[in-house]
């Protein structure tokens, strides 16, 4: 995996973690999703317009991404009003590096080295550890089908990104998201629970969740999708850490232990 792909990854990873233990942290999730996409549409929009490059040839992946992208984000809400995030995420975002690999492998029929094979196994294994096991089955049905998602939405984008430039195609990507998740809280309980948003928090967050998705399309230019997947992914080690420090849920040995595979499995990424 190129050095430069690996450090677009990373970068990813710990801005996705952060922007996922926000909306996790807040009191009103559904709201916070939506002021989440709603002004980063806004705050990227000049800069997607000033480097705008989209062929004809990007909008079947655009739809297919936003519908993806669509369904992601209504999964993670009600995955988090009910299920702690270190329950959830990890699941998540443990799972799809491997359906990545194997969406690459068995339904594109692309090749797949046995270092990646190993490095993204070892990732998901690793994840999954930091999840922790005293959860049982806990958040598992939840976080699978969110990791369903993720999988899809990054083989489209993969192929996506190549006709059209990183950060017109996540404006267009986005688009429906933001409008579905603004609508639904506007249909249920109108425009107050969008105002009383804490602003610096939606900022934050708005930046941190659309940079770190940039980054990832950024990556997928450079290097095979089950990789990119898998360092993303690395989110989860760091999601925990944030989750018991602002979140004060519990990170144990076994968690630590799956930090450990983690990092194991991305040097055999970037070794590859």
């Amino acid at each position: 995996m190129p050095l430069d792909a690996l450090g677009l990854a990373l970068g990813a990873a710990v801005l996705h973690a952060g922007w996922n233990v926000l909306l996790r942290g807040s009191r009103d999730i559904e709201a916070a999703t939506a002021a989440t996409l709603s002004l980063g549409l806004i705050l990227f929009a000049p800069v997607a317009v000033a480097t705008w490059h989209v062929h004809a040839a990007a909008w079947p992946y655009v739809a297919a991404s936003s519908a993806l992208e669509t369904a992601y984000f209504f999964l993670l809400v009600g995955a988090y009003r009910l299920r702690e995030l270190s329950v959830v995420y990890p699941v998540a975002r443990g799972s799809a590096p491997v359906l990545v690999l194997l969406g690459s492998a068995v339904v594109l029929g692309r090749t797949v080295s046995t270092g990646e094979a190993a490095g993204v196994c070892l990732v998901a294994a690793g994840v999954l550890l930091v999840r922790g096991l005293a959860h049982g089955a806990s958040g598992i049905a939840a976080g699978l089908a969110i990791g369903v998602t993720i999988a899809a939405y990054t083989l489209v984008d993969k192929d996506g990104v190549k006709h059209a430039s990183p950060l017109p195609y996540l404006e267009l990507v986005l688009v429906l998201p933001a409008v579905a998740s603004v609508a639904y809280v506007l249909a249920r309980r109108g425009v107050a629970p969008l105002r009383a948003q804490p602003r610096v928090r939606i900022l934050v967050s708005s930046v941190a969740s659309f940079a770190a998705y940039l980054l990832v399309l950024a990556a997928l230019r450079l290097a095979p999708a089950p990789a990119v997947s898998a360092v993303r992914e690395t989110g989860v080690v760091v999601a925990a850490v944030l989750a018991a420090v602002f979140l004060k849920e519990r990170v144990t040995r076994v968690r630590l232990l799956g930090a450990i595979g983690v990092a194991a499995g991305v040097a055999l990424l970037a070794l590859s």
